[in-house]
């Protein structure tokens, strides 16, 4: 804290703020990575600049299984936030009153939100719509009163900071608005402090006081961030406030939390999306470098893929017809092709890459990220590589990595060629030294990657890319 030479009242340090805020967090909660904290911390201060944004991330607790942590991420955000409303089983007029509150639009911690949103939630549409809409400023709620004999209609706010937890996953209309945290049970030699909140809760008052002070002071200093390579869309509408933030802060806040949402959105990529999505991520592997597949050998190596459901859709598996109905949604359809001889139906690569290009999305390059040390330790130094080669043991090494320059890259993994590919047709991966083209486009390429044996095209997303000898050869 720093004086103000021009007024009474002292100046607040917010990266020194956001570093205790961090360190209290951390006493009770077991994170499942340091992406994770850093996001909590950073959505607890974005919850007092509520009038700056024009939309608000929700942040959602979700775990398979109960006792993992989730109610106690809700009690130690709540003595930290502006007007905290503990929600587990409210009606749809309380909440939209507390919204329309004057004192300010309060922070609404929604436990057991599975309750309103899971396959035993009933009549709780107002409530969902409420959630739905209420992360963009402006949002109401249309409701018609009777007074008397005469009817009147009204529009409550809707817009409000959210904080939610409960099991397994949400509607796909939250989970893309939201930071989700995927919490799970304490490892053995994972401790924490208990939580009590009459002891715990004052605690909190002096940072209470202070991020309340802070956001009077720097409200109108609040700059508009620059996005990480790749965070786009709705991505970027839920991280750019977390983001600004983190730049108001300063010190290492910046590049931690866009380390943080590097890491966070490609968790959340990995997590599979639809069904839909999850079938054209599992066509790419498949595919793996082919340029076209006879749709039994497409069935057949998806109904192999253990961790999907194509082997049993209701009590059947995936077949021909059903494989050309969910593709037909993606504008793909199926073909003669040629495998040796036979003239099969079947798909061609470049009838998928449009999809994939699109459904499937990658963040090219977070360069050169400094040493990022908090209060916790360093987080990154280099991020690079589409997001949907990353998976939770790639994030444990985002989490671990030290701050010096080497790129963190998702680990390698042989893979046999498909029965439609020949040797001469396996893609393979390409020495740095080498130029690369792009096999789509034959671009030269700067960057690069060896994932699963094959070169990825990272400036495209492309399944593969050929080094230029092996082009010029062809």
């Amino acid at each position: 804290m720093s004086v103000d030479l021009w007024g009474k009242e002292p100046l607040i340090d917010g990266a020194a703020l956001l570093d205790d805020v961090e360190t209290f967090l951390g006493r009770f909660i077991a994170y499942p990575s340091d992406a994770a904290r850093v996001a909590h911390t950073l959505w607890i201060a974005h919850a007092w600049f509520m009038e700056t944004w024009e939309s608000t991330p929700r942040i959602a607790f979700l775990s398979p299984e109960p006792g993992s942590g989730k109610s106690r991420c809700l009690e130690v955000t709540e003595p930290l936030v502006p007007r905290a409303v503990h929600a587990v089983n409210t009606t749809p007029a309380y909440l939209f009153r507390k919204v329309s509150d004057e004192a300010g639009p309060p922070t609404i911690l929604f436990d057991e939100i599975d309750t309103v949103f899971g396959p035993k939630a009933k009549d709780n549409e107002e409530v969902r719509g409420m959630l739905n809409a209420g992360h963009r400023r402006g949002a109401t709620a249309g409701r018609c009163v009777v007074v008397g004999k005469i009817v009147k209609t009204e529009e409550l706010p809707a817009y409000c900071a959210v904080a939610l937890a409960g099991l397994n996953d949400l509607p796909d209309t939250i989970m893309t608005r939201s930071v989700i945290v995927r919490m799970r049970r304490r490892a053995p030699d994972e401790t924490v402090e208990p939580w009590r909140h009459r002891i715990n809760g004052p605690q909190a008052a002096g940072m209470f006081e202070q991020l309340g002070a802070w956001s009077a002071q720097s409200v109108d200093d609040i700059m508009w961030p620059d996005m990480p390579s790749g965070i786009e869309d709705r991505n970027a509408d839920v991280w750019e406030p977390l983001l600004a933030v983190a730049d108001l802060a300063g010190s290492a806040w910046p590049d931690r939390a866009r380390v943080a949402a590097v890491a966070l959105v490609a968790a959340a990529a990995g997590q599979g999306g639809s069904m839909g999505i999850q079938l054209l991520r599992d066509v790419r592997d498949v595919f793996a470098g082919a340029d076209a597949m006879a749709t039994e050998a497409i069935l057949a190596a998806l109904h192999e893929i253990d961790e999907s459901p194509w082997a049993d859709l209701r009590g059947k598996p995936l077949d021909a017809r059903g494989l050309s109905r969910r593709l037909a949604k993606y504008d793909v359809k199926p073909r003669t092709i040629r495998v040796g001889e036979h003239l099969p139906k079947g798909y061609r690569a470049e009838d998928l890459y449009d999809s994939w290009a699109r459904y499937l999305p990658s963040v090219a390059d977070v360069a050169d990220v400094a040493d990022l040390s908090g209060p916790t330790g360093p987080v990154v130094a280099d991020v690079v590589g589409p997001l949907w080669k990353l998976r939770d043991t790639d994030i444990k090494d985002m989490d671990s990595a030290v701050g010096t320059g080497v790129p963190v890259a998702p680990r390698e993994s042989a893979t046999s060629a498909t029965p439609q590919q020949t040797s001469a047709e396996q893609p393979r991966s390409s020495p740095a030294s080498e130029p690369v083209l792009c096999r789509c486009c034959r671009a030269e390429l700067s960057r690069f990657r060896s994932t699963r044996g094959f070169t990825t095209c990272v400036a495209h997303d492309h399944l593969d890319a050929l080094s230029a000898a092996t082009v010029s050869a062809s």
